[in-house]
């Protein structure tokens, strides 16, 4: 038989206090209102629990018996009360399951999540990388609590919203013809292109850009298709050729010189890296401490 505690507490405090004004008085509610939840005890118990015929109210024998659980009952309520209050307070402790597109899931959203995790050594830190699609797919099915993916799909189930943005540059080897150069795209015509696969959030912003530019992706040499991001790198390092990617995922090769950035006249792409999360599910703390984290470092 399930008991409900604001009924128990309602009669507790009539039995300390002999008195229902007195109960109410201390509960901070109006008379009627622990009346009726006392009236609701003893229908549900389906034994009178208090005397009511003298100048104060007493507990029956039925009554007394259930004072005695009831108070067991109030006190581990209290108890439970207290450590949730205390988890809230306390270190981070459990499990954070993350997922990310390959572009951002690749390099800025690890290096936030090994930091946050350092900080927080009782927290286990999950990420998994997929594709943008199938990252949306795991948190409308709530396998994953948070998404970061680099290009918003529309999904019933799902919210997005700008995490931050990510400029999109031109890399090329440091001793090539254009490394720290503004160019043309007429120059860029005759140059060895190398891409992400269709479908790629970095691709999709390229070709956008340079549809507003009045040419397009087909009109350029891209002899070579990556899928990966990491390989774009590679084969740009290695003198394949040159490369459009998210500055933030090229930062240690451009500060250790192994690439170079170069400028393109009339393009300035700039990507949005969206959040992803499960439509009417309530955020856990874990999550909520992880963004707050993240926002406070990432470029605005």
């Amino acid at each position: 038989m399930l008991m409900d505690t604001r009924q128990l507490a309602a009669f507790c405090a009539v039995v300390e206090r002999e008195s229902f004004s007195q109960a109410a008085a201390r509960l901070g509610v109006t008379q009627p209102a622990v009346s009726q939840q006392v009236r609701a005890l003893e229908k549900r118990v389906g034994q009178q629990l208090l005397d009511r015929s003298g100048r104060r109210v007493v507990p029956t024998e039925a009554g007394l018996r259930l004072y005695r659980g009831a108070q067991r009952l109030l006190a581990l309520e209290k108890q439970l009360l207290e450590v949730v209050a205390a988890e809230d307070e306390g270190a981070l402790r459990g499990r954070l399951e993350i997922g990310a597109s390959t572009g951002p899931g690749a390099n800025v959203v690890t290096l936030l999540l090994c930091e946050f995790q350092q900080r927080n050594p009782e927290l286990t830190v999950a990420l998994s990388v997929h594709d943008t699609q199938r990252i949306v797919e795991l948190v409308a099915g709530r396998e994953l609590e948070l998404g970061v993916v680099g290009a918003a799909r529309r999904q019933r189930s799902v919210s997005f919203e700008t995490f931050f943005r990510d400029e999109v540059v031109l890399v090329c080897p440091p001793r090539h013809r254009f490394a720290g150069r503004t160019l043309t795209l007429d120059e860029l015509h005759g140059e060895p292109l190398i891409m992400m696969q269709a479908g790629a959030g970095v691709r999709a912003v390229i070709e956008e850009e340079l549809r507003a530019a009045g040419t397009r992706l087909r009109d350029f040499d891209v002899h070579l298709e990556l899928g990966l991001q990491e390989s774009v790198k590679s084969a740009v390092v290695a003198g394949y050729g040159v490369t459009f990617i998210s500055r933030s995922a090229v930062e240690s090769e451009l500060a250790a010189g192994a690439l170079a950035v170069a400028r393109v006249e009339g393009l300035e792409a700039v990507r949005e890296i969206s959040l992803v999360r499960s439509v009417g599910r309530a955020p856990s703390r874990i999550a909520e401490a992880f963004l707050t984290f993240a926002r406070d470092r990432l470029p605005k």
